[in-house]
């Protein structure tokens, strides 16, 4: 964890963790969409390498069946963050490359957000 929490909201929040969200629209229902089949294989392809990114990391899967959103959400502590950043939060390049090959896959999306447990 990081020694100091960043404040915000005049001091009614703060964070110590910060997260990368890559995100994007896939095609067809849920339970058989094959976009959102080969996102899930890329997702297992580079996840050992994502997870590296800190030894605190965090890595949450989101999916919405009804707005078809697919969103991968990587967590580390603010003082991992810096580093990560500096490396351009790899693999993102690569996997997001590989993300908008998949047929069926658009508006490929990356976010940087705090993200906090309370």
């Amino acid at each position: 964890m990081s020694a100091a929490s960043v404040p915000l909201a005049n001091g009614a929040m703060s964070f110590d963790r910060v997260c990368r969200e890559w995100r994007c629209k896939y095609t067809g229902d849920k339970a058989t969409s094959e976009s959102l089949e080969a996102i899930s294989k890329l997702v297992d392809e580079y996840l050992p390498e994502i997870k590296s990114s800190s030894a605190d990391a965090k890595v949450n899967r989101l999916v919405c069946g009804s707005c078809l959103d697919f969103k991968l959400m990587t967590t580390v502590p603010l003082d991992d963050f810096g580093p990560w950043e500096e490396k351009a939060f790899a693999p993102e390049a690569e996997f997001l490359e590989k993300l908008k090959a998949i047929e069926g896959v658009s508006q490929v999306e990356t976010q940087t957000i705090t993200n906090m447990e309370i």
